[in-house]
């Protein structure tokens, strides 16, 4: 059990802002420099997403056979679920070289130019955040994907002309947060897409397990579970928590991370049942003590919560959403019943039923 030093306990190496809220961003952080030792580096290691490391391994095995490079191949999905680490075992499986870079590195068309001519047999060239590259490095990206070749202009004026720069077949792996950001011709040219689902929490705990055994760090059953239910659904995250759970463990001298450990090292870092942070929580109290429920325009919670409105949109309103405690409705947001129950708030007031009879009678979109 923990003692009574935990009430003075402050850790030395991070805020109070960047361990109540960065521990729940699924966005990768300085903090998780390390954690390419907890990266699985085969498809038999990776736990979850099983369709489509079944496909991948199908794929993969005939490629080889073929002496082939692996088609072209693009992974989306919310941040945090293994993009990075899948295109690494694509290359690893695949017994090739990996080249990793990202949409926003390429500023000039001599930078891909350069990365794809030095790609040899059939090698992985990961490019992540690929909806960020510019037009005219991605209209370059074209002819090298269908035919392993580039054509790049020599010159200026009246003297330029264009040269064509013969590479070897390789893999181009993309990876996005959105799916929806990336055009039409670069998307129908990858012959396998991979739409990554959060995770469950008996995989996560599966990882976090795994992931004690890597950092040497002794958990039971329960603790794992209980580490991974908090997870958001999201492997970064759990590694995260574990990490951090770690620490309070240590701190009071216990040999293993008990569930009684893991539960009040959360809550202390205020990560509740559901995986639910400060904000999360500050987003939705906002609503209801304020608002009535909703509905609330996006640009209004963000002024009285104080948050950005991208932030609020792109971080914490897709898990929210996901847990079923808020809406879009055409009149803005509003809160669901689990969410007033999960905060302990009384459902059931004048403005929740006029708000349920909007969400069930109109448009759900924003």
């Amino acid at each position: 059990m923990f003692d009574d030093r935990f009430n003075d306990y402050k850790p030395t190496d991070y805020s109070d802002y960047a361990v109540n809220e960065h521990v729940t961003s699924p966005d990768e952080l300085p903090t998780d420099i390390n954690d390419n030792i907890l990266r699985p580096t085969t498809l038999d290691e990776y736990v979850g997403q099983d369709k489509i490391k079944e496909n991948l391994r199908v794929f993969i095995h005939s490629a080889k056979e073929r002496g082939e490079a692996l088609d072209h191949v693009l992974l989306y999905g919310p941040p945090g679920l293994g993009k990075t680490t899948l295109s690494k075992i694509i290359a690893n499986e695949m017994g090739v070289d990996i080249k990793s870079s990202s949409g926003p590195a390429f500023e000039k068309n001599a930078d891909l130019v350069a990365s794809l001519s030095n790609l040899r047999g059939n090698a992985v060239f990961f490019v992540d955040e690929i909806h960020r590259l510019n037009r005219t490095t991605e209209e370059l990206l074209y002819p090298a994907m269908e035919d392993f070749v580039v054509d790049f202009t020599i010159g200026q004026g009246p003297s330029a002309r264009v040269m064509k720069l013969n590479i070897e077949p390789f893999t181009l792996v993309g990876a996005t947060t959105k799916a929806g950001n990336i055009s039409a011709p670069l998307r129908d040219r990858f012959g396998i897409i991979c739409r990554l689902e959060l995770y469950t929490p008996e995989q996560l705990a599966l990882i976090v397990r795994r992931s004690a055994k890597i950092l040497n760090v002794n958990i039971d059953d329960k603790a794992c579970i209980e580490i991974a239910s908090r997870s958001r659904g999201t492997p970064r995250i759990a590694n995260r928590l574990l990490k951090r759970v770690r620490d309070f463990a240590q701190f009071e001298g216990s040999p293993t991370v008990t569930v009684e450990i893991a539960d009040k090292a959360l809550l202390r870092l205020e990560v509740d049942k559901l995986g639910l942070n400060n904000v999360d929580r500050t987003i939705l109290s906002t609503m209801i003590e304020k608002f009535d429920g909703g509905p609330v325009g996006l640009d209004t919670l963000a002024a009285a919560t104080g948050e950005e409105p991208q932030t609020i949109e792109d971080v914490y309103e897709p898990f929210l959403m996901q847990l079923g405690f808020i809406a879009r409705t055409p009149r803005g947001r509003i809160v669901l019943k689990g969410a007033y129950e999960h905060l302990g708030y009384t459902y059931g007031n004048k403005a929740v039923e006029r708000n349920l009879l909007n969400w069930n009678s109109g448009d759900h979109n924003d």
